[in-house]
C-alpha cells in the first residue's frame, strides 16, 4: 500500500483493456492523473474519456506524460512498441497488471476467484453480493456487469474481490484471504505446456491463501487433494456429495428457482434470472463466499434476484416468441459445452444453431477434438475464421480443423459478410453466438435482421 500513495501520475499502455482499464478506473478513484494509449477506440475507451481519463491512439511518445510515478502495461502489447521501450530504456518504472494488484491486494481482504473458464461471472456475482447486500467491497471484475455498467467500483471497506488470472501466471501474486476455484482444465498451453503444469499453477494458487483462509471450489477438482487450505467448501449444483448443492430446481418462465443446501444451512426461495445450468453453479459458489462473510440470507435472496448478469456471458440481445439471439464469451471446449446444455434447459424445443469463432491458432490446435465434440451437441454449426489476438497465424490451423471431424450434418465455414447473408435467408429461432474475439461486433447487426419483419 505504500508504493500506491506514491503513485499520483500513472499511465496505461493498452489501456483498453478489460482488466487495465479496471484497474485505471482504481486510480482515478483515488485522485491520480490516469492516461493511456491504446490502438483503437472502442465502446469501452470511449467511455474511460468522458470519466476523464485522456486517451491517445498512436504510438507516439510526444503524446504520452512526460514523467509518470508508473508504466503499467499489458502482455498483448508488442515488443516493438515505441512508447513501451521509452519508458524502459529511460528507466521508469514499467510494470505489468498484475504487479500493480498485487500491491492493490497486500493489504486488505481479499476474494479472489480463479479457475479456466467461469471467473468473470464468478467475480461480478461476488461482487454484487457485497454491494447489493450493503457489505460493500473495491470491485475488479474482467467483464462489464449488467446491474452497474462498469467493470470496478470502490468503497471504504478494505475488501477486494479480484479475478484471479492464471494466464503468465499472474494469480500467484495475489494474497487471498478466500479464494474460489472454479476449474483447472487445460488452457494457455501456450505458457505452460501440459495439462499437469495448468494444474500445478492452480496448487501453488492455492499456497497463497493466508493463513487460516478459505477455498470454495468446484467439486470433483483433479487436484483437490492437494489444495492448501484451513476451511475447504465443495459445490455443484446437482451433486449431493458436495459440500453446497442445489434443491429443488425448477425453471419457470426462463427463470431458475432453487433452494441451496449447505453443511449447517440452507437459503430458499432462490431465483436466477440468468441462463445456463452452470450459472447456478457459479452462484452458489458466490453464494457461499457471502455465507463465509455472515451476509443474511434475505439479503442474498434479494441480491441473487436482482443480478443481470454480465456483458457477453450468457446474454440475451434479443428474446421473443419469434426469435432468441444469446452472446456468449465462450471460448473453450467446456464452456461451449456448459453454454449449449444451459441453452437447451431453456429452450429444449427450439432447434439450436451455434455460430463459434475460435480465438488463438494455437488453442484451436490444442483443443481441436475437444471443439468438434462439443460442436456436434448443436443442431447447426457456423464457423467463423480463427480470430489471432496476440498470435501469428499456424501453418494447417483454421476453422476447417474444427469443421471435418464433426459429426454434424449442417456446418458450414463462413466469413462475417456470408455469416450476416445467411441470417437473412434462414431467421433462425434458436442463435446462439460464442467467441472471445470479434464476434460481438456481428450481434447487433445479426438482431437487427432479426427484428425486422420478413415478407
Amino acid at each position: 500500500m505504500s508504493q500506491l500513495k506514491t503513485i499520483h501520475t500513472i499511465y496505461f499502455i493498452g489501456i483498453g483493456g478489460i482488466g487495465m482499464s479496471a484497474i485505471a478506473r482504481y486510480f482515478l478513484s483515488k485522485g491520480a492523473a490516469v492516461s493511456g494509449y491504446d490502438k483503437t477506440p472502442t465502446v469501452l475507451t470511449n467511455q474511460l474519456e468522458k470519466e476523464g481519463i485522456a486517451i491517445h491512439y498512436t504510438d507516439d511518445i510526444t503524446l504520452a506524460p512526460k514523467q509518470p510515478d508508473v508504466v503499467v502495461y499489458t502482455p498483448a502489447i508488442p515488443k516493438d512498441h515505441q512508447e513501451l521501450n521509452y519508458f524502459m530504456q529511460q528507466g521508469f518504472p514499467v510494470m505489468k497488471r498484475s504487479d500493480i494488484l498485487q500491491w492493490i491486494t497486500e493489504h486488505a481482504f481479499n476474494i479472489c476467484i480463479a479457475g479456466t473458464h467461469g471467473k468473470t461471472t464468478v467475480t461480478s456475482m461476488v461482487a454484487h453480493l457485497l454491494r447489493h447486500s450493503g457489505y460493500g467491497c473495491n470491485a475488479f471484475l474482467g467483464g462489464i456487469s449488467a446491474n452497474y455498467q462498469t467493470n470496478f467500483w470502490s468503497h471504504e471497506r478494505n475488501v477486494v474481490v479480484v479475478e484471479a488470472d492464471e494466464y503468465d501466471r499472474s494469480f500467484l501474486k495475489l494474497s487471498p484471504n478466500i479464494e474460489v476455484i472454479t476449474s483447472m482444465d487445460p488452457d494457455h498451453l501456450d505458457i505452460y505446456g501440459t495439462a499437469e503444469e495448468v494444474e500445478n499453477a492452480f496448487v501453488q494458487f492455492s499456497g497463497k491463501l493466508k493463513p487460516g483462509g478459505t477455498i470454495v471450489a468446484k467439486y470433483g477438482l483433479s487436484r483437490a487433494a492437494d489444495l492448501q487450505a484451513t476451511h475447504l467448501f465443495t459445490y455443484d449444483h446437482q451433486n449431493p456429495k458436495a459440500d453446497v448443492y442445489v434443491k429443488d430446481l425448477q425453471v419457470l418462465d426462463g427463470s431458475y428457482h432453487f433452494t441451496v443446501q449447505g453443511p449447517h444451512w440452507s437459503i430458499t426461495n432462490l431465483v436466477l434470472h440468468m441462463g445456463g445450468l452452470h450459472n447456478i453453479d457459479n452462484m452458489i459458489a458466490a453464494i457461499t463466499v457471502a455465507k463465509q462473510l455472515d451476509i443474511a440470507d434475505d439479503q442474498i435472496v434479494a441480491a441473487v434476484a436482482d443480478y443481470k448478469g454480465v456483458r457477453r456471458r450468457f446474454e440475451y440481445a434479443l428474446k421473443t416468441d419469434a426469435h432468441v439471439l444469446i452472446d456468449d464469451y465462450a471460448h473453450h471446449p467446456d464452456e461451449l459445452k456448459a453454454l449449449i446444455s444451459g441453452v437447451r434447459s431453456i429452450f429444449p424445443d427450439r432447434p439450436l444453431t451455434l455460430v463459434f469463432q475460435p480465438h488463438l491458432f494455437s488453442r484451436t490446435k490444442d483443443q481441436a477434438a475437444g471443439f468438434s465434440a462439443t460442436l456436434d451437441l448443436a443442431d447447426e454449426v457456423i464457423l467463423l475464421p480463427i480470430y489471432p489476438a496476440r498470435e501469428l497465424p499456424m501453418e494447417g490451423v483454421s476453422s476447417d480443423m474444427l469443421l471435418h471431424p464433426m459429426q454434424l450434418a449442417k456446418k458450414q465455414v463462413l466469413d462475417k459478410t456470408a455469416f450476416l447473408d445467411w441470417v437473412n435467408t434462414n431467421r433462425p429461432s434458436l442463435l446462439v453466438m460464442a467467441g472471445a474475439g470479434d464476434i460481438d461486433t456481428l450481434v447487433n447487426p445479426a438482431k437487427d435482421i432479426l427484428m425486422q419483419q420478413h415478407s
